[in-house]
């Protein structure tokens, strides 16, 4: 079935090909989100000022709404510092919004104490919000 709908997109000027993967993909990542609606864990490595790893999880935590320099950047490293200095060595939970291009979980995540690490990274003003995504979620936009 799936055959037959390939080739007869491709009758239509191969514009119903796009359309039909990007949905069998939607699909495809759903089940992660759908099941896992939240993850939780210790902070085992921050990768730079918007992305870490939990303990046990495989895939990366990029953290929604938050858009830090990258570490070769300027701001990155003090970006990437700041991360490590709020979230090293916690236990975090973390609510799923999707998953990226590079297959990270993408997640607004919250510190034992119930801060928003997003929110304290932007405050701490070595990241920004990530507009294009939050729609102005912290009222920075």
């Amino acid at each position: 079935m799936i055959r037959e709908f390939l080739v007869a997109s491709l009758c239509f000027g191969r514009r119903i090909a796009p359309v039909f993967l990007m949905a069998v993909s939607m699909v495809l990542a759903r089940p992660l989100a759908a099941e896992t609606s939240s993850v939780s864990g210790k902070v085992s490595r921050v990768t730079d000022g918007d992305t870490f790893h939990l303990s046990g999880l495989d895939p990366a935590i990029r953290v929604w709404g938050l858009d830090a320099p990258e570490r070769k950047q300027v701001g990155g490293t003090e970006a990437t510092r700041a991360m490590r200095g709020l979230v090293s060595g916690k236990t975090l939970e973390c609510q799923v919004r999707d998953i990226d291009r590079y297959h990270r979980i993408v997640a607004q995540c919250f510190l034992p104490d119930g801060r928003d690490i997003a929110a304290e990274m932007i405050r701490m003003g070595v990241a920004t919000e990530y507009c294009r995504y939050s729609r102005d979620y912290y009222q920075t936009c």
